[in-house]
């Protein structure tokens, strides 16, 4: 069987990320603890998994070119031998897609082949081009990739030795398969690389989303508030500029205490909304998910709406 074991995602994942911070894993939990609550609304069909967008660099070259990739998630004991008959890409995930590609950005679904049972790093992937209006063969992944800057030398990506522990058992193929999948393209690739949370497929619009779990902060000028850093805020900026049919939502999982994560609510944000009453004045973070200090633009909470089946139909 060629198979992959929770032990070698595991270990993978200690060469692979160079920090697991708190921050780091609460990222990791609310983005799957939202699609369990999405499901438990009868959503389930109307979310992807998380992925990565990745844009072009160089000099008059920067952010003109930019993919979308999404992978299949490698479950433990499953065969995903090269052989193998092919899975479908999930049904949503084609009219999410061709959002996107109206929009400029090419779209990928990847699917795992392990040609040895237990060998993580011999793991490779192969994508099939979702939002086209023609049926795409799987191909190796990454391939060809028009506008992108080659890797001249390949880079070390499994250099370090971070506990991952903390990682629950039943979280580790999900973040395992997103490492997988990004360090696949940039061994071969020159980007800027930033990870989807997920993406919703809405009544009228197709909405990337920015998913994280936070406490509420209070400000003698905005009252109660939830703070984004910086990045993410760029990010999302970037959908609204592409526009279209494509916009973006903010989604808070409140808890009160950070050790008990107790869920509060569920709370959302139109990056619109966001845009207009985002406070100007940037605030120094706490450490961020990649263990630096952050800079952060803080939203009234007030402005946030309860995410629930009612919302969720309504989008």
């Amino acid at each position: 069987m060629n198979t992959l074991s929770l032990e070698e995602m595991r270990s993978y994942l200690t060469r692979t990320i160079s920090s697991m911070n708190r921050n780091k894993l609460t990222g990791l939990l609310a983005e799957i603890d939202l699609r369990h609550y999405l499901a438990a609304l009868g959503f389930s069909d109307r979310v992807s998994v998380g992925g990565w967008i990745a844009r072009s660099t160089g000099a008059g070259n920067f952010g003109h070119h930019a993919i979308v990739v999404f992978p299949q998630i490698v479950e433990p004991g499953i065969d995903y031998s090269p052989a193998r008959v092919f899975p479908n890409p999930p049904i949503g995930l084609h009219t999410i897609c061709s959002t996107f590609r109206q929009l400029g950005i090419q779209s990928y679904f990847c699917i795992p082949s392990v040609a040895v049972a237990n060998d993580s790093i011999g793991m490779t992937w192969r994508a099939k081009e979702l939002g086209i209006p023609w049926e795409d063969a799987y191909r190796e992944f990454p391939g060809e990739l028009a506008g992108f800057q080659r890797r001249g030398q390949r880079y070390n990506f499994l250099r370090y030795n971070t506990d991952v522990s903390i990682v629950p058992d039943a979280y580790v193929p999900e973040e395992f398969s997103k490492e997988h999948l990004r360090v696949a393209l940039s061994d071969h690739y020159i980007s800027e690389m930033s990870d989807v949370d997920g993406i919703f497929w809405g009544r009228q619009y197709t909405y990337p989303l920015e998913i994280k779990e936070k406490t509420c902060g209070n400000d003698s000028r905005l009252g109660e508030y939830f703070g984004l850093d910086v990045g993410p805020f760029v990010k999302l900026a970037h959908y609204a500029a592409k526009r279209g049919n494509l916009h973006s939502l903010f989604i808070v999982r409140e808890i009160a205490d950070p050790e008990a994560r107790e869920l509060v609510a569920w709370r959302y944000i139109t990056f619109d909304r966001l845009a207009q009453f985002a406070s100007w004045v940037q605030q120094q973070g706490g450490r961020g998910m990649t263990g630096g200090n952050s800079a952060v633009v803080k939203i009234p909470k007030c402005e946030f709406e309860v995410l629930d089946a009612n919302a969720l139909a309504s989008l």
